[in-house]
C-alpha cells in the first residue's frame, strides 16, 4: 500500500511539474514574440512570429495556473507544508487535539462536499461558454467548464484528505494510543 501511495504522489508531482514547465515555456514564448516582433527583419522573414498569432498564450498561462494551484493543493501539498496558527491546538491535551481534529475535519469535509453540487451546476452553465483565445490553439471543443473542472477534483480530494484525518484520529481514540504527534494536521 505504501508503494502505491508513493507512486501516486510521485505521479501527482510529475503532473504539477509538467504544468509548471508548460507555463514556463509559454511565458518564454511570450517574451520571445514580444521582443522579436519589433525587429523588422523578423516580421518579414518569419511571419509566424507575429504577435497576432500568440494571443492565446496569456489565457493558456492563466488556465495552467488555475490547474496548477488546484492540482497542487489537491494532491501535492502536504498538510504539514501549510502555515498554521496552532497556539491553542498545541496547548491542549492529546485527547482534546483529537477532538479538534475530528470536529474541524468533519466541518471542512462536509462544507467542501456540500459545495460540489452548486459548483457542478455552475460548471454546467460554463459548458456553453467558449474560451476567448484557446480555441485558436486547441480547436473549438475547449470550453470554460474544462478550464475550471479541476475545482471539482479539488473539492472532492481535499474533503477526502480531511475525512482521512478524521478516520486516523478516531482510530487513535478507539485504540487508546498515546499522542504520536501525528493527529490533526500531520497526517
Amino acid at each position: 500500500m505504501s508503494s502505491l501511495i508513493r507512486l501516486f504522489r510521485t505521479s501527482a508531482e510529475a503532473v504539477a511539474a509538467a504544468l509548471m514547465a508548460a507555463m514556463f515555456a509559454t511565458f518564454i514564448l511570450q517574451v520571445l514574440v514580444r521582443y522579436t516582433a519589433r525587429l523588422p527583419w523578423v516580421a518579414e522573414n518569419m511571419p509566424f512570429l507575429l504577435p497576432t498569432n500568440f494571443g492565446w498564450t496569456l489565457e493558456f498561462c492563466l488556465a495552467i495556473w488555475v490547474w496548477l494551484i488546484f492540482w497542487g493543493n489537491s494532491f501535492v501539498v502536504r498538510v504539514e507544508d501549510h502555515v498554521t496558527f496552532d497556539v491553542l491546538y498545541v496547548s491542549v491535551s492529546p485527547r482534546v487535539r483529537r477532538i479538534f481534529t475530528i470536529v474541524t475535519g468533519l466541518a471542512v469535509a462536509i462544507a467542501l462536499l456540500l459545495s460540489v453540487a452548486p459548483t457542478w451546476d455552475r460548471l454546467a452553465i460554463l459548458r456553453l461558454k467558449k474560451t476567448a483565445t484557446l480555441g485558436d490553439l486547441f480547436g473549438d471543443w475547449i470550453r470554460m467548464r474544462d478550464v475550471y473542472m479541476i475545482y471539482i477534483v479539488f473539492l472532492v480530494a481535499v474533503a477526502g484528505r480531511y475525512l482521512w484525518q478524521v478516520w486516523q484520529a478516531l482510530r487513535e481514540s478507539l485504540s487508546g494510543s498515546g499522542d504520536t504527534g501525528q493527529t490533526g494536521g500531520q497526517a
